[in-house]
């Protein structure tokens, strides 16, 4: 068989290279590590002591800043659209019923941050990439994995609640739904696995997971999967009839982004059914095994998860602007 020339091999070099651009996520390819370094070099460090003082004030700051940026990015994007308050003419994404528990302490960290990065570097950095790097923050100031985030997102110019159903994954689907969602935002079952470890930190309200203990099945009120001992923890913790109280999402350490989480699932301690899946289904099992038994196996797999997920649907040129405050366009 013939060898291709020299200078047929470099253009099937280059052909493939444009394709693989081609295909990347839109304006994935404008994100940079250091993308502020001449514009505004202290927003790092600046964002960081925002977070650091949040999270000193209350332990919600933690998780509800991660799951903040996890919102975001599932519906149209990582461009800041669910920091947009709703107005009388438009009931914004926060508004929308999956994001009604979402915790008024990751909106006021991440706009306490906008608002000093503001003050140092005006009109230059978006909130879209102040989210990014307090979820950052929020993760390594908590025990996990400090990590370089990419930069150089732009604030989406659209925030419209029905935008949202469908987009987020559910407490109760099942394992070919979950990973529908994902695969739609162009992630996979290793992310999945690996980005569902957010539960390590954060709560989560009673009417998440009261079906597992109350109304699993017709003679099967609780679900099996969940370990006896800690059903019964949450059933005092959430009363069939009472409050929609909060409760850790780990109870052994509630404060630490850390492999714990993987290890409450494998003694039937994942609090959603989402969570526990994860070690019911064969095909992840594998995953969780391996990442509760090796800190360093989770990170990486985490921190490769959390940059693949900052990358979707990014704005860019007329995507998108700067907004000089995160919850009112422009």
């Amino acid at each position: 068989m013939a060898m291709p020339s020299t200078r047929h091999a470099s253009l099937l070099v280059l052909a493939v290279a444009i394709t693989a651009v081609s295909l990347a996520p839109p304006g994935a390819a404008d994100l940079m590590q250091n993308y502020y370094a001449r514009t505004c070099p202290n927003v790092e460090a600046i964002v960081r002591g925002v977070v650091q003082q949040k999270k000193d004030a209350t332990i919600r700051t933690i998780g509800s800043t991660i799951r903040l940026f996890f919102h975001d990015c599932f519906v149209e994007g990582c461009d800041g659209s669910v920091l947009i308050d709703s107005t009388a003419g438009q009931q914004a994404e926060k508004d929308a019923s999956d994001n009604r528990s979402l915790a008024f302490e990751g909106f006021d960290t991440v706009q306490s941050a906008k608002a000093a990065v503001e003050a140092a570097c005006p009109d230059t950095v978006s909130c879209a990439d102040v989210l990014a790097l307090a979820t950052r923050d929020a993760i390594a100031l908590s025990g996990g994995p400090f990590f370089q985030v990419e930069l150089g997102r732009l604030d989406g110019l659209s925030s419209k609640a029905s935008s949202v159903p469908g987009q987020l994954p559910d407490p109760n689907h099942n394992m070919n739904q979950l990973l529908a969602v994902f695969t739609a935002h162009g992630l996979d079952m290793s992310d999945l696995v690996a980005l569902s470890a957010a539960h390590s930190v954060g709560q989560a309200h009673c009417n998440k997971f009261a079906n597992r203990l109350y109304s699993y099945r017709p003679g099967q009120p609780t679900d099996p999967t969940l370990n006896p001992n800690y059903a019964r923890f949450l059933e005092s913790r959430c009363p069939r009839v009472g409050p929609d109280n909060l409760v850790f999402m780990d109870q052994a350490s509630p404060a630490q982004f850390d492999n714990q989480y993987y290890r409450n699932l494998q003694d039937g301690g994942g609090l959603l059914g989402s969570d526990e899946l994860l070690y019911t289904d064969d095909r992840t099992r594998p995953m969780v095994d391996a990442w509760a038994s090796s800190t360093s196996a989770f990170y990486q797999a985490f921190v490769d998860a959390i940059v693949r997920l900052g990358r979707v649907g990014v704005k860019s040129g007329t995507q998108g602007n700067i907004r000089k405050r995160c919850n009112v366009f422009n």
